[in-house]
């Protein structure tokens, strides 16, 4: 069982991550140049073409759904592509934690099925039983007549004798998205072994257009027209059945079981789910910042007010966002996954505009075991329908016990000692203080960079019987220092808390003067154990852009 001190420190900085997956697809474009170019290249870049074309139009036509056809046609690279059928087919796992898909195994079992028993000069595949078949399976009952002939109408289809064409009615008891008692009939008027689905009881009946054939009781004893039953598409009409119609042959129900069965089926996860899956693509403007950190297993994202619509309520504007993120790991299996709302502060007329130069931050804690992981988030301005979609992939570390160590360096927008008396709960919460982050790690002159991480393991000083630290903090940039101060705790701008079990230290370095040009810097917090003389210096990287 993972202790609690494990799972404390579970999620670094995905800007380390980001950095990798960079260099790994310039070093792939550098390989790309040097090697020898092959003559078929051409060729086989149309065969693996035809491969997801093959996918996307026959493999999983009856099952993908307008929103994934429509994703997957804006895909740029084969990569993408690879990814999208990974996670379509995750999306569809009924059991993700066992290492075999079960519903891709018999769906395409079901495909088989289809080409062996329903092929008529079409794959089988193709055909109205095929299609059916592989959507949702095989039915629960099945009445097959395969050759036709004499048939007594049931009451509530008129009753009476006829001659039908070959037939078969499907059953299933329960079709998720579709509903209970489904039944499905199949005819095939040219007895080419084609059934296709009938859209009325009639289409069966061989001698419809006979004069006086086939008569159900009602026109047996004229209280009917043979014509009215021709005439209507959908089943007989209410005369030509004299003991009633069942519900579910009435002509709108019987339209909307058609247009049921033609979507695809329903997957367990909505629209936003299958938008995590996606890459970055140009349509989803909805922009927005993700800050991983494995700091009490914190997670944050930020919205901007300027990128949101507010909504008017009786004068008072708020805008809203819609969260969901999911977690995978090395292996693909899910991790875990989350849904939020993101709510904006209310505002007036008059704050309106004050009000969308501000920006809210969500925070999301995490427990989560040492390996590597991908994020992905989807959020969504509820008022103007944007999205925006971001992916990223990190490393939770693994600590050595007793051994030195920190949190991630916290950029952060302002840090708020508790009050001791209540007990810590919420967003933003850490041990006794609030600690806001800085999510984009984008600062303009005259601001404070304020600085947050705890220190884990520090050995006790056995005359004091506390830890003994001496933290230093310095700015460089471009590999020049240009600030150093060594935090005593005394001041205003810093704090050294070594109360309890939590070893917290913090600091506020106005960006002024030197530290005021725009640039990339680097900050780093270097905690040196008095006690074991052991050192450990976390960095974090912010940017100055000017006014």
């Amino acid at each position: 069982m993972k202790s609690v001190a494990d799972l404390s420190r579970t999620i670094v900085s995905i800007a380390i991550a980001a950095v990798l997956i960079v260099g790994i697809g310039s070093l792939t474009l550098a390989q790309d140049k040097g090697r020898v170019k092959d003559p078929n290249e051409k060729k086989k870049k149309e065969e693996l073409k035809s491969v997801y074309k093959k996918w996307l139009e026959e493999d999983v036509s009856y099952i993908i759904t307008d929103e994934e056809r429509k994703a997957f046609k804006t895909l740029k690279t084969d990569e993408e592509r690879d990814q999208f059928i990974e996670q379509f087919w995750l999306r569809r796992d009924p059991d993700p934690d066992t290492p075999e898909n079960e519903y891709k195994e018999e769906y395409y079992q079901r495909i088989q099925y289809a080409n062996e028993k329903f092929s008529s000069g079409i794959p089988g595949w193709r055909t109205d039983r095929g299609r059916i078949y592989v959507k949702f399976g095989k039915p629960d009952e099945i009445e097959s007549h395969p050759s036709g002939g004499s048939y007594d109408r049931p009451s509530y289809e008129g009753g009476g004798s006829t001659t039908t064409y070959p037939f078969e009615t499907w059953w299933y008891r329960y079709i998720e998205g579709v509903g209970s008692d489904v039944e499905i009939e199949f005819v095939d008027p040219s007895g080419s072994g084609e059934y296709r689905i009938a859209q009325s009881p009639n289409e069966k009946d061989a001698l419809l257009y006979t004069p006086n054939g086939g008569l159900t009781l009602a026109e047996q004893l004229g209280m009917s027209s043979k014509a009215d039953r021709i005439n209507s598409p959908f089943g007989t009409t209410a005369g030509g059945a004299m003991f009633g119609s069942r519900a579910k042959d009435q002509p709108f129900e019987r339209l909307a079981l058609l247009a049921d069965l033609n979507r695809a089926p329903s997957i367990k996860f909505p629209d936003l789910q299958v938008k995590a899956d996606l890459p970055e693509i140009a349509t989803d403007i909805l922009p927005f910042s993700v800050r991983t950190d494995f700091f009490r297993m914190s997670s944050e994202s930020h919205f901007d007010h300027s990128d949101l619509s507010f909504k008017n309520q009786g004068g008072i504007y708020s805008g809203q966002v819609n969260i969901y993120a999911r977690l995978t790991g090395l292996s693909g299996r899910r991790a875990g996954n989350f849904e939020d709302t993101v709510q904006t502060a209310r505002y007036g007329e008059e704050q309106l505009k004050e009000g969308q130069a501000q920006r809210s931050i969500y925070q999301k804690n995490l427990a989560l075991p040492p390996g590597r992981y991908k994020l992905d988030v989807v959020a969504r301005d509820t008022v103007s329908g944007k999205t925006g979609i971001l992916h990223h992939s990190f490393e939770v570390p693994r600590y050595q016990e007793k051994a030195l160590a920190t949190s991630t360096l916290i950029l952060a927008a302002s840090v708020e000692p508790l009050d001791n008396k209540s007990i810590p709960a919420g967003q933003f919460i850490i041990g006794r203080y609030k600690v806001k982050p800085y999510v984009s790690g984008v600062y303009k002159p005259g601001q404070n960079l304020a600085l947050f991480l705890q220190v884990y393991d520090a050995e006790m000083d056995q005359s004091t019987l506390q830890p003994a630290l001496r933290v230093e903090y310095s700015v460089s940039k471009g590999g020049q220092e240009l600030f150093h101060a060594v935090e005593d705790g005394k001041t205003k701008m810093g704090i050294i808390d070594m109360k309890g079990q939590q070893l917290v230290v913090a600091r506020a370095i106005p960006l002024l003067n030197n530290l005021a040009e725009p640039g990339s810097y680097t900050v780093t917090a270097k905690i040196t154990d008095l006690v074991s003389q052991k050192v450990v210096s976390p960095q974090a990287q912010y940017t100055v852009v000017s006014k």
